[in-house]
């Protein structure tokens, strides 16, 4: 007869083994214990003995869009729309059933978008009116740090996690269990040099000098608001605010009740189809710090050529300078002093 630990080995391959079939690319395992007495995952299922974190890779490929300036849907839909709607629900399903077949209970978390128990934040990934916020009955942890916890990698200076095999182009779910399944060691930080390429790559100087991300004006850059990186944006964008070549530039000072003026005027390119607002930044913060990581030969998977081969495009401000009543529309496809 097989003991409690040969059974709990068993079916943690048996569930590391499905979550490769479901599209998983890494899977790590943390004891209940190393949480907090007061974490919230024990507010959502007070008997968890494991935690189970599954991370599933953004395609590269899925940025390259926006690197050229040419399309820009196929990150929102392939690397944020696509993995959290369908390929992570039907994973977290298939894995669930796999542990509550074994006797065991399996309380699936995915990240819900649109529910916030902060009351004074927003998530650039959807419509700021879309959100409800202040939700404390609704507890849901912080992603990274348990996924830091399982194992699966280490936290960025901009808050992103970052894995050996792909940086920070990863999206995250977990399975929260009472099977006590064998835990996985916590990775030692060794990614993040703290170079500040992340906040440099910013393109509305969102991240801090402490890493820490202002969600408000990130949700206004994530959306296109600086016009030297958006080829959507007309010569004559925003003309109510006095300000409007520093929103272009990405220079503004910007508090919540500014970036939803700038939010609702920002509509130069539609949403995905479950409502993901469209990232025209293309996430340049992480690949800003993907292409250090991959400069510095710190990643394990490789590719034939570097993500970037030349350096970044960018329209000329003076594109927007003129007043708006006399702005000239703007050259298609990119202009030629697009330096590239």
């Amino acid at each position: 007869m097989k003991s409690e630990i040969q059974k709990s080995e068993v079916l943690k391959s048996e569930v590391l083994k499905l979550a490769k079939e479901c599209g998983a690319d890494l899977m790590g395992v943390a004891p209940a214990s190393r949480f907090p007495s007061n974490h919230k995952i024990f507010r959502i299922y007070p008997d968890v003995k494991s935690v189970i974190g599954f991370a599933f890779r953004c395609l590269r490929g899925s940025y390259r869009g926006t690197e050229e300036g040419t399309t820009y849907y196929q990150y929102t839909t392939m690397s944020v729309e696509n993995i959290e709607e369908t390929v992570m629900p039907i994973a977290l399903v298939r894995l669930a059933n796999l542990i509550e077949s074994a006797g065991f209970v399996a309380v699936p978390q995915r990240r819900h978008q649109t529910i916030m128990e902060e009351a004074d934040s927003t998530n650039p990934e959807v419509a700021y009116d879309a959100i409800a916020r202040g939700r404390t009955e609704e507890p849901q942890f912080d992603f990274v740090d348990a996924a830091v916890r399982c194992g699966l990698g280490e936290r960025g200076f901009h808050g992103a996690l970052l894995t050996d095999d792909f940086g920070p182009m990863q999206r995250l779910c977990f399975i929260l269990t009472d099977a006590e399944l064998a835990p996985d060691e916590p990775v030692r930080p060794h990614l993040c040099d703290r170079c500040g390429k992340c906040a440099a790559g910013c393109p509305g100087n969102c991240i801090g000098a402490d890493g820490a991300v202002d969600p408000w004006r990130c949700a206004v850059y994530y959306n296109g608001a600086n016009g030297t990186k958006n080829p959507f944006m007309p010569p004559e964008a925003f003309p109510d605010f006095p300000d409007r070549l520093k929103i272009i530039a990405g220079e503004a000072e910007i508090d919540p009740a500014k970036a939803k003026r700038i939010l609702d005027e920002i509509y130069f390119y539609p949403p995905a189809q479950h409502a993901y607002t469209c990232s025209i930044c293309g996430r340049a913060c992480d690949v800003a710090c993907y292409c250090h990581l991959e400069a510095r030969g710190v990643l394990k998977r490789t590719f034939k050529t570097p993500f970037r081969t030349r350096p970044e495009w960018r329209f000329p401000l003076a594109d927007f300078a003129a007043p708006p009543s006399a702005a000239a529309p703007r050259n298609e496809p990119l202009p030629l002093d697009c330096a590239r």
